[in-house]
């Protein structure tokens, strides 16, 4: 018999949840006053869980690498709803300003366990790699199989392809975890962002705070670069994820900061930084720079369970809600059918 399903949250993982869903039969509606309105619009577009390893998340890896093996079909099946190319860039380049700096790629090394998918690399073969990088670098490494997209074809793609599914949608808020109750459907789905922390608290969401900024390549700079630059600089982190005209450059992060003006300090520091490793970057036009609030939890693992009754949750992905979204989907999928389907298609 079909299914009825509400999803609560029209973000990247919420129209993930609601595509599969949809593509499997049941009866969808996606509930949100501004779909796609929050982390991801800001999100950098990173593909990364070699990138993103370290000791003591060892659970997020896995799933991360999971969802990374899923993530080649998802963009095959989702591209022909898009107006642009899904897939910016292939692989990644780490580089290290000092000795702290390269500590911490050694880390990610042994964190990761597979040179081949996550190793050191001279830093004339990341010179050649990266054109433009500052010649001194301490030390570098790669993540070969690590992919980037632009975040918000892929959400606008997403849109496309429920609308196709026959997936409706309200442009209505949810306030409050009773309000859940009051939602059609056979199933709830929570897939509300950093507002899951109002509707489901026992989940122990909570929004953490992260600026990007985007640049567009003048007529006489030089090119974005062809792979996803990532840095340590004095030990602050920082990335250069390619787009068709520039760059999206990320990203701040604060704890208990929940509004979303723009904090220049910080974003001075970030686009310093980014110059640091990237000095042709300072020619670039500023675009914008925006803010966004990561649902994060304690172990920084995503929660994709049912919370009782005929409701469920899939969020708390935090800063890899892009990463995560095909793998999300699947579970939350088989969780709500109560059936299992392996591959994305």
């Amino acid at each position: 018999m079909k299914k009825t399903v509400t999803v609560v949250g029209g973000g990247t993982v919420g129209l993930t949840v609601a595509w599969t869903l949809a593509r499997r039969g049941s009866t969808v509606t996606v509930v949100d006053p501004q779909p796609g309105s929050g982390a991801s619009w800001v999100a950098g577009g990173m593909i990364a869980p070699y990138s993103e390893a370290w000791p003591g998340e060892e659970e997020l890896f896995r799933l991360g690498v999971e969802s990374l093996g899923l993530w080649e079909g998802f963009a095959r099946d989702l591209q022909p709803f898009a107006d642009g190319p899904l897939v910016t860039s292939r692989g990644a380049v780490h580089l290290a300003v000092d000795d702290g700096d390269a500590a911490d790629l050694e880390t990610i090394t042994t964190a990761v366990g597979d040179l081949a998918l996550f190793g050191p690399l001279r830093p004339s073969a990341a010179a050649r790699a990266v054109p433009g990088a500052a010649p001194r670098i301490r030390a570098a490494a790669t993540a070969p199989e690590e992919i980037s997209v632009d975040n918000r074809l892929v959400h606008r793609a997403l849109r496309a392809a429920c609308t196709t599914e026959g997936v409706t949608f309200r442009a209505e808020s949810v306030d409050g975890a009773a309000a859940l109750d009051d939602l059609p459907g056979d199933a709830v789905i929570v897939c509300a962002g950093s507002d899951s922390a109002a509707l489901a608290p026992e989940l122990g969401v909570r929004p953490v705070k992260g600026e990007v900024v985007r640049l567009r390549r003048g007529p006489t700079c030089l090119p974005p670069p062809e792979v996803t630059v990532r840095a340590r600089v004095r030990g602050r982190q920082v990335y250069v994820v390619p787009r068709a005209d520039g760059v999206v450059v990320g990203a701040t992060q604060y704890e208990n900061d929940h509004d979303l003006g723009v904090r220049i300090g910080p974003v001075v520091e970030l686009l310093d930084d980014a110059f640091t490793v990237l000095p042709f970057l300072r020619e670039y036009e500023f675009v914008e720079v925006t803010a966004g609030l990561r649902p994060t939890t304690a172990g920084n693992v995503p929660v994709i369970a049912p919370l009782g009754g005929r409701v469920f949750a899939a969020t708390g992905h935090g800063r890899n809600g892009l990463l995560l979204a095909p793998v999300t989907g699947l579970r939350a999928a088989d969780m709500v059918l109560k059936q299992e389907v392996q591959a994305w298609s």
